[in-house]
């Protein structure tokens, strides 16, 4: 098996990380992570909107619960469209108006109150013409809204609208959506009874109060569908609906919490619900932890919400701020009692009534009542008389409220159970290693030693002998300890790696290499072989990986179709790194002449140049052919000058630059040259032409 020792170390990590991970998947209140969850799942588009009005809502109400703050631009767009939307409430849906105006009344914007006579009209109207569930549920909503904002609204025939919801209902708790529908959804059972509850606040005269118990009754059949896991969470879901009509646990889970916690807040008695239900559903919506949707963000914090503050039972959540704790620091057993919000909880006592191993076996089953830290609101025990060993434990709680008046106030759940993890240094003792001869096993040389120190042994064996290695772990307290990962590592000077796990059982670990069984696994190899041994597990604190020395082995000749060893792994990196030097030596520069010689070399190439000047000069400049009138004279001058410059270009070629970029300039002065030459030589040849005429 390739690999270094980085990569056992991070396999160790790994291992560690997988250990603990579950233990972090813990119920606890509502913090500032779901504040900057909402804010990044509600984050406005490019035009600064949150886009419809339903959305728009879900945003505003979130962060309206979480008390976090809002950009002023972004209320004011809010605002905008809700009074955009309320403007014609004549050609807008029931359930726009609904929306915008709970967008109204959540950021207060400042509204001319007049426009909710239209709007108030339109719903009303709606309330009579349908007998949609959703349609009732969205006037309702909405007329109930308008209502909070201090406005004077009346539904004058309540119990005609209360009796078309009720119709509605089935046997089992659960609503149909309109007369249609065959199939009853527990979903439509939440927003009728927020609807139901809307209707008794808006009635002109008190409901019929034997129609609030039938309701009552409906509860009690809603809540023997609730469905469970076994760690006391409870939650809703749907059966028996349409793929499009189907919601998710999730959205009806919160459905029905609104629509139970607004009706119990305007029936006349306490509903009979079990409040071990009640916490159930608050612990199902903070196991959610951080929400990965919009949705599900809003159903989330409106429910809990809602919860926080209902006349049915206020659940209180008990839940542990480390559930690590270390033999080696003495950590105490901390555990925190809140509601969902984190608020303080009313005076009550905690007691840890039983500690299970994970293998569900009873540690302890004595009562102890945990003591209580008012400075930071937590109940703490020393868990040190419990004879509590490393490992992991389930810890069954009880609470108990001091005042009796608040039972009736308050869920606590009767048993909690909390799962915590006790670690602790393991203590390596009795190491030993050594080499056996094959066949009688007798020992040849055994080493001792002290993993708790650098130590390192030499040894030396071949193919007919073995290599033992035996050590014992025990924990804190003195019992055998048995850790998830105990590997052997035999490293070959090529870089070719071997790992063997080391068996454990009660009394020691032992492995034993027989090195005649393993020479086709060792590729024949002979030479030298690091020894290194990793124990690792997440209770262990002080999980190793040692080096143990070295083993010289020697290997018969491999045999013509022996295996190969595998190729080693490229360190990716690599290529950044530093290249090898490259050594060149030039060739030797050939021999030249003298510098003296190559100088008068050179004036004798100039000599030609030199005479021609002379002879130049005694002859003397004929200027009789040049051009007197001004264009022509302007291209001859312009025509000599660019043969100075040819010129002048060849002096700077041989002084100064190379063949490609004369080349270059010299097209250039060869087309200008072409173009000026012409057009002088085209006058002379004019005027010679009409002097021999003439």
């Amino acid at each position: 098996m390739a690999g270094g020792l980085p990569a056992l170390a991070t396999l160790l990590l790994l291992l560690l990380a997988a250990a603990v991970a579950p233990l972090s998947a813990a119920v606890r209140p509502v913090s500032d992570a779901h504040r900057s969850a909402a804010a990044e799942l509600f984050a406005a588009s490019p035009d600064g909107s949150f886009g419809d009005l339903e959305r728009t809502y879900e945003a505003v109400r979130t962060f309206q619960i979480l008390e976090a703050e809002k950009d002023k631009s972004l209320t004011g767009k809010a605002c905008k469209l809700a009074a955009e939307k309320l403007a014609f409430p004549s050609s807008s849906p029931a359930k726009d108006l609904f929306h915008a105006v709970r967008i109204i009344s959540v950021l207060r914007c400042g509204v001319d109150s007049s426009g909710y006579d239209d709007v108030a009209a339109r719903l009303k109207a709606v309330i009579k013409e349908t007998n949609s569930l959703l349609e009732l549920y969205y006037s309702v909503g909405g007329l109930l809204s308008i209502k909070e904002q201090g406005h004077n609204i009346v539904l004058p025939d309540a119990d005609s609208a209360f009796h078309a919801i009720k119709a509605l209902s089935q046997s089992d708790g659960r609503w149909r959506y309109d007369t249609n529908s065959a199939e009853s959804s527990t979903f439509a059972a939440g927003i009728a009874l927020e609807a139901l509850a809307g209707i008794v606040s808006l009635a002109n005269a008190e409901v019929d109060p034997s129609m609030i118990g039938v309701v009552k009754n409906d509860v009690v059949k809603l809540f023997d569908t609730i469905k469970s896991y076994d760690d006391g969470i409870f939650y809703f879901d749907e059966e028996h609906v349409d793929a499009t009509e189907y919601k998710g646990p999730i959205t009806t889970s919160a459905s029905v919490v609104r629509g139970v916690t607004s009706f119990a807040n305007v029936a006349s008695v306490k509903l009979n619900i079990p409040g071990e239900k009640i916490l159930g559903l608050a612990k199902f919506f903070l196991g959610i932890g951080l929400p990965g949707s919009a949705k599900d963000c809003f159903n989330q914090i409106e429910s809990l919400s809602l919860l926080e503050n209902n006349r049915a039972f206020v659940p209180l959540i008990l839940s542990l701020p480390s559930k690590v704790l270390s033999l080696t620091s003495k950590d105490q057993l901390k555990v925190e009692v809140t509601t969902v919000f984190g608020s303080s909880a009313p005076p009550l006592i905690v007691n840890l009534v039983q500690v299970l191993g994970s293998d569900s076996k009873v540690i302890s089953t004595e009562n102890k009542e945990l003591q209580f830290d008012l400075d930071n609101n937590v109940h703490y025990l020393d868990i040190s008389p419990l004879k509590i060993d490393v490992g992991k434990y389930s810890t069954v709680f009880e609470i108990s409220l001091q005042e009796p008046e608040h039972e009736a106030i308050y869920a606590t759940g009767g048993r909690n159970t909390e799962t915590i993890f006790v670690t602790g240094l393991i203590k390596v003792d009795k190491t030993e290693i050594g080499i056996s001869d094959n066949d009688a096993g007798t020992v040849e040389s055994v080493q001792k030693l002290d993993l708790q120190k650098d130590t390192s042994v030499s040894l030396s064996a071949n193919h007919l002998q073995k290599l033992r290695l035996t050590f014992q772990l025990s924990t804190p307290l003195g019992n055998k300890f048995k850790p998830h990962q105990v590997f052997l590592k035999l490293k070959h000077e090529s870089k070719v790696e071997h790992l063997f796990v080391v068996p454990g059982t009660a009394r020691q670990f032992k492995i034993v290499l027989d090195f005649l069984g393993l020479v086709e696994k060792f590729y024949y190899l002979s030479g030298k072989y690091d020894l290194e041994l990793a124990v690792g597990d997440a209770a262990m604190e002080n999980s190793f990986l040692r080096a143990l020395g070295h083993l010289e082995l020697d290997l018969p000749e491999a045999p013509e179709k022996a295996p190969h060893p595998p190729a080693q792994a490229v360190d990716p990196f690599s290529k950044f790194g530093p290249k090898e030097e490259i050594s060149h030596i030039f060739r030797s520069p050939e021999k030249r002449p003298p510098k003296e010689l190559s100088l008068v070399f050179t004036g004798l190439t100039l000599l030609p140049f030199v005479g021609f000047l002379i002879v130049l000069m005694r002859l003397g400049v004929n200027l009789k052919n040049f051009p007197s009138l001004p264009a022509p004279a302007a291209f001859a001058s312009l025509f000599h000058a660019g043969i100075g410059a040819v010129l002048l270009l060849y002096v700077l070629f041989w002084v100064k630059l190379d063949l490609f970029t004369t080349l270059k300039y010299l097209s250039f002065l060869g087309v200008f040259l072409v173009f000026v030459g012409h057009s002088a030589l085209s006058y002379l040849s004019s005027t010679s032409t009409k002097q021999k005429t003439a």
